[in-house]
C-alpha cells in the first residue's frame, strides 16, 4: 500500500489568531479581560490566538464589534475556503472533495458526513472522547454542513454511498434525531446523480471487512482513494492501488441491498424509531 502523505502544516489559522491577538493588544486588553468581555473561557481565547481553533463567521463578527476593528476579522475569515477550516488530518479529503466529479463512500460506524443532519453531526462530535469544548463542536458541525454545499453546485458530483446497517441501528441522539437522519438518507436517494445502499448485518461474503473507504474522481479524471482511522488519514494516488479499491467497492456494491431494497429497509427503520 502507498505510504501515508504527511499532512502539510497549516498556517492559516495561526495568521488569523495573530491578527486577533494584535487587535486585542491594540485595544489594551489582556486575554483574561477579553475572555470576560466575550463571555468565553480564557482557554478558548488562547486557542483562537494560537491558531488551534478556527474562528467561525459569527465569532469573527462578535470579536470585530468588541474590538472595534471595522469588520476586519470577518472580512478575512469569510474569504477562507472550506478546506482551510478543516483539521489538518482531513484536509486531503476535503481539498479534493470540493471539486470532485464523483464521490463513492463506504461507511461502517456512522452515517457519512456528507449526508448527516446537523443534529446527528453534533451528537457524533459530542460523543467523542476525550470530550471537546462546545466551541470546538460548534466549529466542526459548521464545517461539516459547509462540506455538504457541494450537492447544491450547478453541476453537483455523482454521489454513491454504502452504509452498514449496524450504523443505522445505533441510536445516535435518540429516536427523533434518528428519524430525521433516516429521512435525509431517503431523500438523498431521489436525485438521479445520487444513490444510497445498505449493507445488511448478516451479509457474507463481504468485500470491505477491513474498514471504511472513500473514492474520488477529480475534474481531470484522476482517481484517488481516501482512508481514515481515528485521527490519521491516507490519501492514495497510486493508480494500481486505487484500482484495487475500486474493485473492492464494485464488489461491495453488488453484495449490498439493491437501491429499492435499501429504501424499504430505511422505511422500516424509520417506523421502528
Amino acid at each position: 500500500m502507498q505510504s501515508a502523505k504527511r499532512p502539510k502544516k497549516v498556517g492559516t489559522w495561526q495568521a488569523v489568531g495573530g491578527l486577533l491577538a494584535h487587535y486585542r493588544r491594540q485595544a489594551g486588553l489582556t486575554q483574561e479581560q477579553f475572555a470576560e468581555m466575550a463571555n468565553l473561557h480564557i482557554d478558548t481565547i488562547r486557542s483562537y490566538e494560537q491558531g488551534r481553533l478556527a474562528l467561525q463567521d459569527h465569532r469573527a463578527i462578535e470579536f470585530d464589534e468588541l474590538l472595534r476593528t471595522g469588520g476586519a476579522l470577518f472580512a478575512l475569515v469569510d474569504k477562507l475556503p472550506v478546506q482551510a477550516r478543516m483539521p489538518a488530518f482531513a484536509q486531503g479529503l476535503v481539498d479534493n472533495e470540493q471539486e470532485a466529479v464523483a464521490i463513492l463512500s463506504y461507511e461502517t460506524q456512522v452515517v457519512p458526513g456528507l449526508l448527516q443532519t446537523e443534529a446527528y453531526a453534533r451528537c457524533v462530535f459530542e460523543a467523542g472522547y476525550p470530550a471537546v469544548a462546545n466551541e470546538t463542536a460548534d466549529e466542526w458541525v459548521t464545517n461539516r454542513l459547509k462540506r455538504q454545499e457541494i450537492w447544491t453546485r450547478k453541476r453537483p458530483p455523482v454521489g454513491h454511498f454504502i452504509i452498514e446497517e449496524s450504523a443505522l441501528r445505533r441510536n445516535v441522539g435518540g429516536p427523533e434525531i434518528m428519524r430525521d437522519q433516516i429521512r435525509k438518507l431517503i431523500e438523498a436517494n431521489e436525485p438521479a446523480h445520487m444513490g444510497v445502499q445498505i449493507m445488511p448485518m448478516d451479509r457474507m461474503p463481504h468485500a470491505c471487512l477491513d474498514g471504511p473507504l472513500v473514492l474520488l474522481e477529480t475534474p481531470d479524471h484522476e482517481r484517488l482513494a481516501y482512508l481514515e482511522v481515528q485521527r490519521a488519514s491516507f490519501l492514495v494516488e497510486d493508480p494500481e492501488e486505487v484500482s484495487n479499491y475500486h474493485l473492492k467497492y464494485g464488489m461491495l456494491r453488488s453484495q449490498a441491498l439493491s437501491p429499492s431494497e435499501s429504501m424499504r429497509l430505511l422505511e422500516r427503520l424509520l417506523g421502528d424509531q
